[in-house]
Order: C-alpha cells, then structure tokens, then sequence
C-alpha cells in the first residue's frame, strides 16, 4: 500500500542492559493501553521467539521482530510500517542496552534502531543500590548520541519512598529528562525465566497480564508515555510488498510441526511459504501417529528436551518422519528440529531415542553452546539454497552434537557462530536439510519460494507414482 505520509504514535522501550526491567514495563504498558481500548502493534528488537509471543499475548495481536541484523534499513522499514499503519500505538522493546551492538560503533543496536524508525525512546533503568549515580547515567545516555531521542525513564527496582525521593531528585536536577515511573522491587517475577528466557506460553497455566497492567498503572504515568509516542514524527515513504511476487503455481500443502515441543516460528516465514502457494497443516509430533497427507515438512525450534520422553515414546510418528525422508519429501528443520531428527537426544543421563534420520546424537548442556547471531555460506548442493548463497540468521540452543562427522558433510560453512561444530552446520540427508541455524524468511526472500518449489516437485513424482530424486540447486 503505496503512501507519502507515514505516520503512527510509536515508542521504544529500551534498558542499561539485560536485566533491567524493560520486558516487564513493555508487556505491562501493552496491556494496559489494550485496556483503555487502543490498538496496539507489538515488536521485539532482535530474533527472540519468546519474548515475541509473550508480546503478542499481552497486546492480544500479533508481534513482529525488528532484527537490524537480519534485515536491510530499507526492508527494516518496510516491515514496522506494514504491521504499524493504522494503529494507536506501535511499541518496540529494545534488547540488551540501549547502544550495545556488535561493535563500538554500536551496529545494530537498539540505538540504530530507534534512529532508523524515527522513533522516541524511553529507558527503563535497574536502580538496585544506586541514587544520585543514575543522574549522572541518564545524563551520560542523552549526551553519547545526540541524534537518539530519549524522552523519559522508568526507574526500576527502587527499594522504598526515600531511594525513591533521592534517584528523582536528582535526575530532576541535573538532566532534562523526565521521570515517567518509580517500579519498586517485586517480590516474585510474575513471568518466570528459563535457561533461555522467558518461559513460553504454553507452560504457564495463568495470564500474568492483567496484574502487570495493574503495577504499571499504578506505578508508571501511562497517558505520558502515550503522550511521548504521540511526538513521533511522520515520515516519507512507500510501503512495498513484504515478499516477492510469484507467478501463479499448483498449490502445495507443507505440514508444520507444532506442539509444546516445536513452536519456534516467524510469522513471517509462514506468511511467505502461503504466498509461496503452500497450505500450511500443523500436526503434533507428540499428539499425532503420522505425517499428515502433505508434499512437505517445517520443523521449527522449541524446547523438545523438556518433552524427550513424550517425543520418543510416539514411535509411530518417529516411524513416519524417517519414512517420510526416505522417500525424498523435503523437510527444512531449524535447531529442535535437528534435535528431533538425530538418533538420540540425551537429557542428564537419560538417552532418548529419536527419528534416526542423521547419524548425530544429542546432548543438553548446561551452558550455552551457541548464542547469537550467525553467518554462513552454503557450500553444497542442496533443495533450498544455490552453492555460494550468503546465510544471515541465528543460534540459541544448549544443546551439542556428537559424531556429526557420519552424516553427510555440513552444507553451510560457517563464518560467525558455532552451528553443529567444526566450523560448519547444515545436516543434508535426501532432501531433508535440518541446521542450527534459524533463518527469517524477510532477510532470505528466495527461501520460502525454493520451499515451496521442491515441495511441487516431491507432488508430481508422488501423483505420477515415481520416486522423488534428490533434489539439488
């Protein structure tokens, strides 16, 4: 939808760094503005699944990533505006602190990214035993880049009514930016982390939502900071189609594995493989027998560790998501679908059996054994990718692989991160890839279209009663 004035109350809420406080205050303010009957756009600086989906649930709509990384300025743009124009109010949490990137020049931080949408910030600041210091912090944070529009601070974790009178006192009179919010320190986090953030959605059996609005409104001048994303400029520009356009094709029905184990999903790599032609069938690889009747598999992320009993125990669907690549239908994995797709996933000192389809087992780990940001070059042929194709995503997983080396050779060679190890990721079998790396369908326009492409082939040598080749680019 074409326009010359783009304009939307926006507001990027951003912290010192992690830990400080901004999930809550974003999802708090989501939620209490949803209750004065305002439509609010979610996003999530970064690739994070979980805190986007608990955005999503606390503005009861959809929220977006915003990865700097991931996406060109332009496409950057593009999508905010998509998903912004024609809302009250567009709200970004920001990630780690507000000018932390990859480096000094602070590359795709929350930082660039503000300046990038135009966007006023308020910062929500951990104030744990400090008083007069965060003046002269808050002082520091306008005065390191004049062009970031800060507008206000939310002062978190403050101990009682003088801590509380000394930290505003003091930012008061020696800053211009004003105090938005005093948030005491909370007894009990009313969403509870795990080894990889928040907890999803599906584990917990309450919506905390309601009581954060409630402290938020008590706590934090809700109609100021409306006020503050009311001050946002409108700016010129276009909004152009989110994915390419595809000359009309036979359509193709891909499943998309999706229970508590598997969940992990852009919503944006869905929309592109429909565009792509592809009906989309959810099945659960716990609930379920079998493949549902489809040309195709996406296997996202998740957490299958926490579900390794349940998943190897369904023997019938390990069975039919072997038979299934065995007879050549493709199938894109990312990280719990590797997991899924290896020969055992070891949890503590237990060794559950999984689909066998690579020749790698599993082990969870207590530390981090990758996290981050990825780049990558595909260095064989493959169903999804043309040899020398440039890769941009990112890992997060505790997970390791062992014997990768008797499966097929890794696809990609990695340049940034860690992958399945050794300097690459990629696992090939048929033509199923499956890979640490999580990819976003907006910074990788032809994946969903190469997708949906062998998908078309697999049906036709299905329909015809051949057996699908392996497919190659």
């Amino acid at each position: 939808m074409p326009s010359s004035n783009l304009s939307c109350p926006r507001l990027l809420v951003a912290g010192l760094g992690g830990g400080s406080g901004k999930t809550i205050v974003s999802l708090g303010l989501a939620r209490a503005l949803v209750e004065q009957g305002l439509s609010v756009q979610t996003f999530k600086k970064g690739p994070d699944y979980i805190d986007a989906k608990w955005l999503s649930l606390a503005s009861r709509g959809g929220a977006t990533n915003l990865d700097p990384f991931l996406f060109s300025p332009e496409v950057l743009r593009n999508v905010f505006w998509s998903r912004a124009l024609g809302k009250d109010l567009a709200l970004i949490e920001g990630n780690r602190g507000l000018y932390d990137g990859k480096d000094i020049q602070g590359t795709y931080s929350s930082a660039e990214l503000a300046k990038t949408l135009h966007c006023p910030v308020v910062v929500v600041a951990d104030c744990t035993k400090v008083t007069r210091t965060m003046a002269a912090i808050v002082l520091g944070l306008k005065a390191f880049d004049p062009d970031v529009d800060i507008r206000g601070v939310i002062l978190n974790r403050t101990a009682g009514g003088r801590h509380q009178n000394i930290l505003r006192q003091s930012i008061e009179k020696y800053t211009d930016v004003p105090v938005l919010g005093i948030l005491p320190k909370l007894a009990v986090n009313p969403i509870p982390e795990r080894q990889m953030g928040l907890v999803s959605d599906m584990e917990l059996e309450m919506d905390p939502f309601g009581e954060i609005a409630s402290r938020i409104r008590e706590h934090v001048d809700v109609a100021a900071c409306l006020e503050v994303s009311r001050s946002a400029p409108a700016v010129a520009g276009e909004i152009a189609p989110l994915f390419p356009s595809v000359s009309s094709a036979s359509p193709v029905r891909i499943g998309v594995a999706r229970d508590a184990a598997l969940w992990f999903y852009y919503q944006e790599n869905l929309d592109a493989l429909r565009h792509a032609g592809a009906e989309l069938v959810e099945f659960s690889l716990l609930a379920d027998e079998a493949v549902p009747d489809v040309h195709a598999l996406y296997m996202g992320g998740g957490f299958p560790e926490t579900m390794a009993r349940e998943l190897s125990a369904n023997l019938s669907m390990r069975r039919s998501v072997a038979a299934c690549v065995q007879e050549g239908m493709p199938v894109y994995a990312e990280c719990g679908g590797l997991m899924y797709l290896g020969r055992s996933l070891c949890v503590g000192e237990k060794s559950y059996p999984m689909s066998g389809v690579f020749a790698l087992d599993v082990q969870i780990s207590k530390r981090p054994q990758g996290h981050g940001y990825m780049r990558a070059v595909v260095s064989a042929s493959n169903p999804f990718y043309p040899p020398s194709t440039p890769l941009s995503g990112h890992e997060f997983h505790y997970s390791r692989c062992f014997d990768p080396e008797r499966a097929d050779s890794p696809v990609f060679q990695v340049q940034l991160g860690q992958g399945v190890g050794a300097g690459g990721d990629g696992m090939l079998v048929r033509n199923c890839l499956a890979s640490y790396m999580y990819i976003h369908a907006l910074g990788t326009p032809d994946w969903a279209v190469r997708f949906a492409d062998a998908a078309r082939i697999f049906s036709r040598c299905r329909e015809r009663g051949n057996p699908c080749p392996d497919i190659r680019l």
